[in-house]
Protein backbone atom coordinates (compact mmCIF):
# COMPACT_ATOMS: atom_id res chain seq x y z
CA UNK A 1 0.00 0.00 0.00
CA UNK A 2 0.85 3.58 -0.86
CA UNK A 3 1.62 5.64 2.15
CA UNK A 4 2.97 9.36 2.44
CA UNK A 5 6.42 9.52 0.89
CA UNK A 6 6.06 5.97 -0.40
CA UNK A 7 7.87 5.59 -3.94
CA UNK A 8 5.37 6.15 -6.98
CA UNK A 9 6.27 2.30 -7.96
CA UNK A 10 4.50 0.77 -4.65
CA UNK A 11 1.68 2.89 -6.25
CA UNK A 12 0.97 1.81 -9.78
CA UNK A 13 1.43 -1.96 -8.66
CA UNK A 14 -1.50 -1.37 -5.80
CA UNK A 15 -3.53 1.55 -7.61
CA UNK A 16 -5.25 -0.56 -10.65
CA UNK A 17 -8.34 -1.66 -11.38
CA UNK A 18 -10.90 0.80 -9.58
CA UNK A 19 -14.29 1.17 -11.05
CA UNK A 20 -13.97 4.78 -12.87
CA UNK A 21 -17.64 5.62 -11.88
CA UNK A 22 -16.51 5.41 -8.45
CA UNK A 23 -13.40 7.71 -9.02
CA UNK A 24 -15.70 10.31 -10.93
CA UNK A 25 -17.42 11.49 -7.99
CA UNK A 26 -13.93 13.14 -7.01
CA UNK A 27 -13.19 15.13 -10.11
CA UNK A 28 -16.91 16.75 -9.72
CA UNK A 29 -18.22 19.91 -7.76
CA UNK A 30 -20.76 18.02 -5.26
CA UNK A 31 -19.01 17.82 -2.26
CA UNK A 32 -21.37 15.16 -0.94
CA UNK A 33 -20.88 12.59 -3.81
CA UNK A 34 -17.02 13.33 -3.18
CA UNK A 35 -17.29 12.30 0.41
CA UNK A 36 -19.52 9.22 -0.71
CA UNK A 37 -16.61 8.22 -3.11
CA UNK A 38 -14.48 8.50 -0.33
CA UNK A 39 -15.95 6.64 1.68
CA UNK A 40 -16.57 3.95 -0.39
CA UNK A 41 -13.28 3.76 -1.54
CA UNK A 42 -12.19 3.66 2.61
CA UNK A 43 -14.24 0.48 2.28
CA UNK A 44 -12.55 -1.41 -0.55
CA UNK A 45 -9.78 -4.19 0.53
CA UNK A 46 -7.95 -2.98 -2.64
CA UNK A 47 -4.67 -1.56 -1.66
CA UNK A 48 -5.71 0.43 -4.69
CA UNK A 49 -8.58 2.57 -3.15
CA UNK A 50 -5.66 3.84 -0.01
CA UNK A 51 -3.66 4.44 -3.13
CA UNK A 52 -5.74 7.01 -4.59
CA UNK A 53 -7.06 8.49 -0.96
CA UNK A 54 -3.66 8.61 -0.12
CA UNK A 55 -2.86 10.99 -3.30
CA UNK A 56 -5.95 12.78 -3.07
CA UNK A 57 -4.26 14.13 0.39
CA UNK A 58 -1.34 14.56 -0.88
CA UNK A 59 -2.90 16.80 -3.87
CA UNK A 60 -1.28 14.09 -6.38
CA UNK A 61 -4.86 13.87 -7.78
CA UNK A 62 -5.50 15.22 -10.94
CA UNK A 63 -8.50 15.15 -13.32
CA UNK A 64 -8.62 15.92 -17.17
CA UNK A 65 -11.41 18.11 -18.38
CA UNK A 66 -13.27 14.69 -19.65
CA UNK A 67 -13.49 13.71 -16.51
CA UNK A 68 -10.40 11.39 -16.56
CA UNK A 69 -9.08 10.40 -12.43
CA UNK A 70 -4.91 10.51 -12.77
CA UNK A 71 -2.32 9.60 -10.27
CA UNK A 72 0.71 11.76 -10.42
CA UNK A 73 4.16 10.23 -9.40
CA UNK A 74 5.22 11.07 -6.40
CA UNK A 75 8.67 11.13 -7.40
CA UNK A 76 7.99 12.79 -11.26
CA UNK A 77 5.35 14.82 -10.92
CA UNK A 78 5.37 14.85 -15.35
CA UNK A 79 4.45 11.20 -15.23
CA UNK A 80 0.69 9.90 -14.32
CA UNK A 81 -1.22 6.76 -14.40
CA UNK A 82 -4.77 5.80 -14.40
CA UNK A 83 -6.25 4.37 -11.16
CA UNK A 84 -9.03 2.32 -13.35
CA UNK A 85 -6.06 0.57 -15.86
CA UNK A 86 -2.90 1.02 -14.06
CA UNK A 87 -2.02 2.79 -17.57
CA UNK A 88 1.04 4.67 -17.50
CA UNK A 89 0.96 8.21 -19.06
CA UNK A 90 2.66 11.96 -19.52
CA UNK A 91 0.33 13.76 -17.39
CA UNK A 92 -2.18 15.41 -20.03
CA UNK A 93 -1.43 19.42 -20.14
CA UNK A 94 -4.72 20.08 -19.20
CA UNK A 95 -5.19 17.64 -15.78
CA UNK A 96 -6.09 20.15 -13.27
CA UNK A 97 -5.45 18.98 -9.73
CA UNK A 98 -8.10 18.11 -7.89
CA UNK A 99 -8.53 21.22 -4.61
CA UNK A 100 -9.94 19.32 -1.66
CA UNK A 101 -10.95 21.69 2.08
CA UNK A 102 -10.86 20.65 5.34
CA UNK A 103 -13.99 18.40 5.42
CA UNK A 104 -12.69 16.62 2.54
CA UNK A 105 -9.04 15.55 4.25
CA UNK A 106 -10.51 15.13 7.22
CA UNK A 107 -13.21 12.42 5.46
CA UNK A 108 -9.86 11.20 3.60
CA UNK A 109 -8.25 10.52 7.41
CA UNK A 110 -11.01 8.25 8.08
CA UNK A 111 -11.37 6.42 5.20
CA UNK A 112 -7.68 5.76 4.96
CA UNK A 113 -7.96 4.51 8.54
CA UNK A 114 -10.50 1.78 7.09
CA UNK A 115 -8.69 0.78 4.02
CA UNK A 116 -5.18 1.32 5.30
CA UNK A 117 -6.17 -2.30 7.46
CA UNK A 118 -5.67 -4.14 4.62
CA UNK A 119 -2.04 -3.39 4.52
CA UNK A 120 0.86 -5.54 3.80
CA UNK A 121 3.01 -3.62 6.82
CA UNK A 122 1.93 -4.35 10.42
CA UNK A 123 2.87 -1.00 11.10
CA UNK A 124 1.07 0.27 8.46
CA UNK A 125 -2.17 -2.00 9.85
CA UNK A 126 -1.74 -0.64 13.40
CA UNK A 127 -1.21 3.12 12.80
CA UNK A 128 -4.66 2.53 11.14
CA UNK A 129 -6.03 0.77 13.64
CA UNK A 130 -4.86 3.34 16.09
CA UNK A 131 -6.60 6.09 14.11
CA UNK A 132 -10.29 4.06 14.35
CA UNK A 133 -10.11 4.21 18.22
CA UNK A 134 -10.22 8.29 18.05
CA UNK A 135 -13.32 8.11 16.05
CA UNK A 136 -17.08 7.39 17.27
CA UNK A 137 -18.49 5.91 13.81
CA UNK A 138 -20.44 2.71 14.35
CA UNK A 139 -20.74 2.09 10.93
CA UNK A 140 -16.60 1.02 11.00
CA UNK A 141 -17.96 -1.84 12.78
CA UNK A 142 -18.39 -4.71 10.20
CA UNK A 143 -15.14 -3.40 9.13
CA UNK A 144 -12.91 -3.75 12.11
CA UNK A 145 -14.90 -7.43 12.13
CA UNK A 146 -13.46 -8.18 8.85
CA UNK A 147 -10.06 -7.33 9.86
CA UNK A 148 -9.86 -8.93 12.88
CA UNK A 149 -11.09 -12.26 11.27
CA UNK A 150 -8.29 -12.78 9.51
CA UNK A 151 -5.08 -9.91 11.30
CA UNK A 152 -2.74 -12.47 13.02
CA UNK A 153 -0.33 -10.01 14.49
CA UNK A 154 -0.82 -9.98 18.16
CA UNK A 155 -0.36 -5.67 18.65
CA UNK A 156 -2.36 -5.01 16.00
CA UNK A 157 -5.50 -7.42 17.52
CA UNK A 158 -5.07 -5.58 20.35
CA UNK A 159 -5.60 -2.53 18.62
CA UNK A 160 -8.51 -3.33 16.78
CA UNK A 161 -10.17 -4.95 19.46
CA UNK A 162 -9.98 -1.95 21.67
CA UNK A 163 -11.33 -0.22 18.92
CA UNK A 164 -14.08 -2.48 18.34
CA UNK A 165 -14.79 -2.51 21.89
CA UNK A 166 -14.58 1.74 22.02
CA UNK A 167 -17.41 2.20 18.97
CA UNK A 168 -19.18 -1.09 21.19
CA UNK A 169 -19.23 0.89 24.36
CA UNK A 170 -21.07 3.68 22.51
CA UNK A 171 -24.14 1.09 21.70
CA UNK A 172 -27.54 1.76 23.28
CA UNK A 173 -27.75 -1.95 23.08
CA UNK A 174 -26.97 -3.19 26.73
CA UNK A 175 -26.13 -6.58 25.06
CA UNK A 176 -23.40 -5.22 22.33
CA UNK A 177 -21.80 -2.82 25.43
CA UNK A 178 -21.56 -6.13 27.23
CA UNK A 179 -19.81 -7.75 24.22
CA UNK A 180 -17.86 -4.91 24.20
CA UNK A 181 -16.91 -5.67 27.82
CA UNK A 182 -16.42 -9.50 27.26
CA UNK A 183 -13.92 -8.89 24.45
CA UNK A 184 -11.95 -6.41 26.51
CA UNK A 185 -12.11 -9.22 29.35
CA UNK A 186 -10.79 -11.98 26.91
CA UNK A 187 -8.17 -9.71 25.08
CA UNK A 188 -6.99 -9.69 28.86
CA UNK A 189 -4.61 -6.06 27.81
CA UNK A 190 -3.72 -4.16 30.83
CA UNK A 191 -4.41 -0.97 28.62
CA UNK A 192 -7.99 -1.65 28.69
CA UNK A 193 -8.37 -2.12 32.58
CA UNK A 194 -9.15 1.90 32.80
CA UNK A 195 -12.01 1.69 30.04
CA UNK A 196 -13.43 -1.10 32.57
CA UNK A 197 -12.86 0.50 35.76
CA UNK A 198 -14.41 3.90 34.68
CA UNK A 199 -17.81 1.47 33.50
CA UNK A 200 -17.55 -0.75 37.12
CA UNK A 201 -16.82 1.95 40.02
CA UNK A 202 -18.87 4.46 41.59
CA UNK A 203 -19.25 7.86 40.93
CA UNK A 204 -18.96 10.05 43.74
CA UNK A 205 -22.23 11.10 44.08
CA UNK A 206 -22.87 6.95 43.83
CA UNK A 207 -24.07 7.03 40.05
CA UNK A 208 -22.00 4.80 37.68
CA UNK A 209 -21.09 5.18 33.95
CA UNK A 210 -22.69 2.50 32.69
CA UNK A 211 -26.43 2.25 33.91
CA UNK A 212 -26.79 -1.33 33.17
CA UNK A 213 -25.60 -4.11 36.23
CA UNK A 214 -25.01 -6.84 34.07
CA UNK A 215 -22.72 -5.02 31.79
CA UNK A 216 -21.14 -3.55 35.01
CA UNK A 217 -20.50 -6.96 36.59
CA UNK A 218 -19.12 -8.40 33.04
CA UNK A 219 -16.78 -5.32 33.31
CA UNK A 220 -15.64 -6.46 37.08
CA UNK A 221 -15.12 -9.86 35.85
CA UNK A 222 -13.46 -8.18 32.67
CA UNK A 223 -10.80 -6.82 35.35
CA UNK A 224 -10.10 -9.63 37.14
CA UNK A 225 -9.23 -11.28 34.54
CA UNK A 226 -7.22 -8.77 33.25
CA UNK A 227 -5.11 -8.70 36.60
CA UNK A 228 -4.74 -12.45 36.72
CA UNK A 229 -2.87 -11.79 33.33
CA UNK A 230 -0.73 -8.87 34.90
CA UNK A 231 0.54 -10.98 37.83
CA UNK A 232 1.37 -13.71 35.83
CA UNK A 233 3.00 -11.92 33.78
CA UNK A 234 4.61 -10.19 36.37
CA UNK A 235 5.58 -12.95 38.38
CA UNK A 236 7.14 -14.42 34.54
CA UNK A 237 8.92 -11.31 34.03
CA UNK A 238 10.19 -11.56 37.92
CA UNK A 239 11.60 -14.79 37.44
CA UNK A 240 13.17 -13.99 34.09
CA UNK A 241 15.02 -10.88 35.59
CA UNK A 242 15.73 -13.37 38.41
CA UNK A 243 17.76 -15.91 36.32
CA UNK A 244 19.35 -12.87 34.56
CA UNK A 245 20.89 -11.47 37.50
CA UNK A 246 21.46 -14.97 39.33
CA UNK A 247 23.38 -16.40 36.03
CA UNK A 248 25.70 -13.16 36.48
CA UNK A 249 25.80 -13.31 40.18
CA UNK A 250 27.44 -17.06 39.35
CA UNK A 251 29.88 -15.56 36.54
CA UNK A 252 31.25 -13.62 39.54
CA UNK A 253 30.88 -16.21 42.71
CA UNK A 254 32.20 -19.00 40.26
CA UNK A 255 36.08 -17.86 40.53
CA UNK A 256 35.50 -16.22 43.76
CA UNK A 257 34.67 -19.69 44.98
CA UNK A 258 37.27 -21.48 43.32
CA UNK A 259 39.87 -18.74 45.12
CA UNK A 260 38.32 -19.15 48.16
CA UNK A 261 37.59 -22.66 48.81
CA UNK A 262 41.10 -23.57 47.66
CA UNK A 263 42.96 -21.14 49.36
CA UNK A 264 40.70 -19.01 52.01
CA UNK A 265 41.40 -16.05 50.68
CA UNK A 266 38.64 -13.45 50.68
CA UNK A 267 39.47 -11.47 47.95
CA UNK A 268 38.05 -8.31 48.39
CA UNK A 269 39.93 -7.07 44.32
CA UNK A 270 37.44 -10.17 43.23
CA UNK A 271 35.16 -6.95 41.86
CA UNK A 272 37.81 -5.34 40.44
CA UNK A 273 38.92 -8.12 37.96
CA UNK A 274 34.89 -8.30 36.61
CA UNK A 275 35.64 -4.70 35.90
CA UNK A 276 38.81 -5.79 34.38
CA UNK A 277 36.82 -7.88 31.63
CA UNK A 278 34.53 -5.26 31.33
CA UNK A 279 37.08 -2.65 30.12
CA UNK A 280 38.87 -5.40 28.13
CA UNK A 281 35.44 -5.90 26.51
CA UNK A 282 35.29 -1.77 25.65
CA UNK A 283 38.80 -2.03 24.08
CA UNK A 284 37.82 -4.92 21.95
CA UNK A 285 34.87 -2.92 20.83
CA UNK A 286 37.47 0.11 20.05
CA UNK A 287 39.54 -1.66 18.08
CA UNK A 288 36.53 -3.95 16.26
CA UNK A 289 35.07 -0.01 15.48
CA UNK A 290 38.76 1.30 13.96
CA UNK A 291 40.42 -1.84 12.21
CA UNK A 292 37.31 -4.28 11.37
CA UNK A 293 34.21 -1.97 11.28
CA UNK A 294 32.27 -5.21 8.93
CA UNK A 295 32.57 -7.69 11.86
CA UNK A 296 31.53 -5.20 14.70
CA UNK A 297 28.69 -7.89 15.27
CA UNK A 298 31.05 -10.49 16.67
CA UNK A 299 33.47 -8.32 18.97
CA UNK A 300 32.23 -9.77 21.82
CA UNK A 301 33.22 -13.32 20.82
CA UNK A 302 36.60 -11.90 20.40
CA UNK A 303 36.52 -10.07 23.68
CA UNK A 304 36.09 -13.38 25.46
CA UNK A 305 39.39 -14.72 25.36
CA UNK A 306 41.22 -11.32 25.71
CA UNK A 307 39.41 -10.69 28.83
CA UNK A 308 39.63 -14.11 30.63
CA UNK A 309 43.53 -13.85 29.77
CA UNK A 310 44.02 -10.10 31.11
CA UNK A 311 42.26 -10.69 34.29
CA UNK A 312 44.36 -14.13 34.68
CA UNK A 313 47.09 -12.47 34.36
CA UNK A 314 46.34 -9.81 37.10
CA UNK A 315 44.93 -12.45 38.96
CA UNK A 316 48.16 -14.88 38.89
CA UNK A 317 50.24 -11.35 39.36
CA UNK A 318 48.80 -10.72 42.47
CA UNK A 319 49.07 -13.81 43.95
CA UNK A 320 52.56 -14.39 42.86
CA UNK A 321 53.44 -10.95 44.47
CA UNK A 322 51.27 -9.85 47.57
CA UNK A 323 48.43 -12.76 48.41
CA UNK A 324 51.01 -15.41 48.77
CA UNK A 325 52.90 -14.69 51.21
CA UNK A 326 49.09 -13.78 53.43
CA UNK A 327 48.19 -17.21 53.77
CA UNK A 328 46.74 -17.98 56.59
CA UNK A 329 46.14 -14.72 57.62
CA UNK A 330 42.64 -13.88 57.07
CA UNK A 331 42.65 -10.03 58.04
CA UNK A 332 45.63 -9.07 56.64
CA UNK A 333 44.66 -10.45 53.59
CA UNK A 334 41.41 -8.91 53.20
CA UNK A 335 43.10 -5.24 54.40
CA UNK A 336 45.82 -6.38 51.45
CA UNK A 337 43.50 -7.24 48.38
CA UNK A 338 40.61 -4.24 49.63
CA UNK A 339 43.67 -2.06 48.55
CA UNK A 340 44.34 -3.66 45.94
CA UNK A 341 41.07 -3.02 44.74
CA UNK A 342 41.54 0.62 45.29
CA UNK A 343 44.69 0.55 43.39
CA UNK A 344 42.96 -1.08 40.57
CA UNK A 345 39.92 1.15 40.77
CA UNK A 346 42.21 4.41 40.50
CA UNK A 347 44.40 3.08 37.87
CA UNK A 348 40.82 2.82 35.33
CA UNK A 349 40.44 6.25 36.34
CA UNK A 350 43.40 7.48 35.58
CA UNK A 351 43.60 5.64 32.03
CA UNK A 352 40.05 5.55 31.26
CA UNK A 353 38.60 8.61 33.25
CA UNK A 354 35.88 8.71 36.17
CA UNK A 355 33.32 9.11 33.39
CA UNK A 356 31.47 5.33 32.45
CA UNK A 357 32.46 3.89 29.08
CA UNK A 358 29.45 2.62 26.23
CA UNK A 359 29.99 -0.64 25.61
CA UNK A 360 27.29 -1.43 22.52
CA UNK A 361 25.42 -4.65 22.00
CA UNK A 362 25.83 -6.41 18.92
CA UNK A 363 22.54 -6.88 17.03
CA UNK A 364 22.18 -10.27 17.21
CA UNK A 365 22.19 -9.42 21.21
CA UNK A 366 19.40 -6.46 20.44
CA UNK A 367 16.07 -6.60 20.77
CA UNK A 368 14.25 -9.14 22.40
CA UNK A 369 11.51 -11.83 22.21
CA UNK A 370 7.42 -11.05 23.29
CA UNK A 371 5.45 -13.72 25.27
CA UNK A 372 2.57 -13.64 26.88
CA UNK A 373 1.42 -10.53 25.32
CA UNK A 374 3.80 -7.83 26.83
CA UNK A 375 6.26 -9.61 28.35
CA UNK A 376 9.52 -8.96 26.60
CA UNK A 377 12.44 -11.31 26.87
CA UNK A 378 15.58 -9.23 25.77
CA UNK A 379 18.66 -11.27 23.73
CA UNK A 380 21.45 -9.63 25.37
CA UNK A 381 19.85 -11.54 29.19
CA UNK A 382 19.44 -14.59 26.99
CA UNK A 383 22.01 -15.25 25.78
CA UNK A 384 24.06 -14.06 29.22
CA UNK A 385 21.95 -16.72 30.73
CA UNK A 386 22.96 -19.37 28.29
CA UNK A 387 26.84 -18.31 28.68
CA UNK A 388 26.79 -18.70 32.27
CA UNK A 389 25.66 -22.30 32.12
CA UNK A 390 28.19 -23.14 29.32
CA UNK A 391 30.89 -21.41 31.83
CA UNK A 392 29.75 -23.68 34.70
CA UNK A 393 29.88 -26.42 32.57
CA UNK A 394 33.46 -26.24 31.21
CA UNK A 395 34.50 -25.12 34.61
CA UNK A 396 32.91 -28.43 36.41
CA UNK A 397 34.74 -30.24 33.22
CA UNK A 398 37.81 -28.60 34.06
CA UNK A 399 37.52 -29.63 37.89
CA UNK A 400 36.74 -33.16 37.29
CA UNK A 401 38.20 -34.22 33.92
CA UNK A 402 41.52 -32.81 33.75
CA UNK A 403 44.50 -33.10 35.85
CA UNK A 404 45.11 -29.50 37.02
CA UNK A 405 41.13 -30.07 38.39
CA UNK A 406 42.19 -33.06 40.37
CA UNK A 407 45.27 -31.21 41.82
CA UNK A 408 43.06 -28.37 42.90
CA UNK A 409 40.08 -30.68 44.41
CA UNK A 410 42.93 -32.42 46.30
CA UNK A 411 44.00 -29.28 47.64
CA UNK A 412 40.63 -28.07 48.39
CA UNK A 413 39.78 -31.25 50.94
CA UNK A 414 43.28 -31.60 52.69
CA UNK A 415 46.07 -28.86 51.21
CA UNK A 416 48.85 -30.87 54.29
CA UNK A 417 47.88 -34.70 52.66
CA UNK A 418 47.93 -32.80 48.79
CA UNK A 419 51.70 -31.34 49.21
CA UNK A 420 52.86 -34.34 50.84
CA UNK A 421 51.82 -36.73 47.98
CA UNK A 422 53.78 -34.32 45.44
CA UNK A 423 51.36 -32.01 44.67
CA UNK A 424 52.65 -28.80 43.58
CA UNK A 425 50.23 -26.49 45.73
CA UNK A 426 52.23 -23.12 44.73
CA UNK A 427 52.20 -23.38 41.28
CA UNK A 428 47.91 -24.54 41.27
CA UNK A 429 47.51 -22.11 43.91
CA UNK A 430 48.82 -19.52 41.13
CA UNK A 431 46.97 -21.52 38.54
CA UNK A 432 43.54 -21.89 40.39
CA UNK A 433 43.90 -17.64 41.67
CA UNK A 434 43.95 -17.48 37.66
CA UNK A 435 41.46 -19.89 36.67
CA UNK A 436 39.56 -17.70 39.40
CA UNK A 437 40.31 -14.24 37.89
CA UNK A 438 39.93 -15.47 34.67
CA UNK A 439 36.35 -16.25 35.21
CA UNK A 440 36.26 -13.12 36.69
CA UNK A 441 36.78 -11.56 33.67
CA UNK A 442 34.02 -13.14 31.68
CA UNK A 443 31.54 -11.85 34.15
CA UNK A 444 32.83 -8.08 33.33
CA UNK A 445 32.40 -9.54 29.83
CA UNK A 446 28.66 -10.10 30.42
CA UNK A 447 28.14 -7.50 32.89
CA UNK A 448 29.29 -4.97 30.15
CA UNK A 449 26.10 -6.11 27.87
CA UNK A 450 23.88 -4.92 30.44
CA UNK A 451 24.79 -1.50 31.22
CA UNK A 452 27.43 0.86 31.06
CA UNK A 453 31.03 0.19 32.38
CA UNK A 454 33.14 2.31 34.96
CA UNK A 455 35.48 1.97 38.16
CA UNK A 456 33.25 1.39 40.26
CA UNK A 457 30.96 -1.83 38.39
CA UNK A 458 32.69 -4.24 40.06
CA UNK A 459 31.76 -3.09 43.75
CA UNK A 460 27.94 -4.25 43.61
CA UNK A 461 29.03 -7.84 43.19
CA UNK A 462 31.27 -8.34 45.61
CA UNK A 463 29.11 -8.56 48.73
CA UNK A 464 26.76 -10.70 47.02
CA UNK A 465 29.53 -12.82 45.50
CA UNK A 466 30.54 -13.74 48.35
CA UNK A 467 26.98 -14.25 50.02
CA UNK A 468 26.70 -16.93 46.53
CA UNK A 469 30.09 -19.05 47.78
CA UNK A 470 28.90 -19.04 51.50
CA UNK A 471 25.29 -20.55 51.03
CA UNK A 472 26.56 -22.51 48.56
CA UNK A 473 29.15 -24.18 50.78
CA UNK A 474 32.83 -23.13 50.34
CA UNK A 475 34.15 -25.00 47.27
CA UNK A 476 30.90 -26.35 46.28
CA UNK A 477 30.71 -26.05 42.28
CA UNK A 478 26.55 -27.34 42.30
CA UNK A 479 25.89 -24.96 45.55
CA UNK A 480 27.20 -21.66 44.16
CA UNK A 481 24.94 -22.49 41.04
CA UNK A 482 21.71 -22.85 43.08
CA UNK A 483 22.76 -20.30 45.23
CA UNK A 484 23.28 -17.70 42.84
CA UNK A 485 20.19 -18.37 40.57
CA UNK A 486 18.14 -18.77 44.37
CA UNK A 487 19.75 -15.16 45.54
CA UNK A 488 18.94 -13.66 42.22
CA UNK A 489 15.26 -15.23 41.93
CA UNK A 490 14.50 -14.19 45.37
CA UNK A 491 16.28 -10.91 45.01
CA UNK A 492 13.79 -10.38 42.06
CA UNK A 493 10.77 -11.73 43.18
CA UNK A 494 10.71 -9.63 46.61
CA UNK A 495 11.55 -6.07 45.00
CA UNK A 496 8.20 -5.20 43.84
CA UNK A 497 6.86 -6.16 47.61
CA UNK A 498 9.70 -4.88 49.51
CA UNK A 499 11.93 -2.36 47.43
CA UNK A 500 15.42 -3.05 46.49
CA UNK A 501 17.04 -2.25 49.62
CA UNK A 502 15.13 -4.32 51.72
CA UNK A 503 15.34 -7.07 49.36
CA UNK A 504 18.65 -6.65 50.12
CA UNK A 505 18.41 -6.66 53.67
CA UNK A 506 15.96 -9.66 54.03
CA UNK A 507 18.19 -11.51 52.16
CA UNK A 508 21.16 -10.88 54.20
CA UNK A 509 19.21 -11.71 57.00
CA UNK A 510 17.91 -14.84 55.60
CA UNK A 511 21.65 -16.13 54.91
CA UNK A 512 22.27 -15.02 58.02
CA UNK A 513 20.06 -17.24 59.72
CA UNK A 514 20.81 -19.85 57.42
CA UNK A 515 24.61 -19.80 58.27
CA UNK A 516 23.95 -19.82 62.17
CA UNK A 517 22.14 -23.46 61.71
CA UNK A 518 24.49 -24.82 59.05
CA UNK A 519 27.97 -23.12 58.99
CA UNK A 520 28.96 -25.50 56.24
CA UNK A 521 26.18 -24.06 53.69
CA UNK A 522 24.29 -25.90 50.96
CA UNK A 523 26.60 -28.81 50.14
CA UNK A 524 29.32 -29.21 52.91
CA UNK A 525 32.86 -29.94 51.39
CA UNK A 526 33.77 -33.80 51.90
CA UNK A 527 37.42 -34.68 53.07
CA UNK A 528 39.59 -34.76 55.89
CA UNK A 529 39.72 -30.80 56.31
CA UNK A 530 35.83 -30.80 56.83
CA UNK A 531 35.86 -33.29 59.94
Amino acid sequence: MLTLGASAGAGRAQAAGLDPALLAPLAGDDSEARLSAIAALGALPEPGAAAVLQALGDDRLYATPAGRVLLADAATPAQAEDPATGERLAMPADAQSISINNRIRRAIQSALAGSQLHAADPAERLAAARRLQQGSDASRLPLIAQALDREQHPEVRAALELAQAKLELASPDAAVRRHAVELLGRARNASFRPLLSELATARPDGTYAEPDTSVREAAAAAMRAIDRRAATVEWAGNLFYGLSLGSVLLLAAIGLAITFGLMGIINMAHGELLMIGAYATYLVQLAFRAWLPGWMDWYVLAALPVAFVTAALVGMALERTVIRWLYGRPLETLLATWGISLILMQTVRTLFGAQNVEVSNPSWMSGGVTVLGSLVLTYNRIVIIVFALLVVFLVWLLLNHTRLGLFVRAITQNRRMADCVGVPTGRIDMLAFGLGSGIAGLAGVALSQLGNVGPDLGRAYIVDSFMVVVLGGVGQLAGTVIAALGLGGVNKLLEPHAGAVMAKITILVLIVLFVQKRPQGLFAPRGRSAE
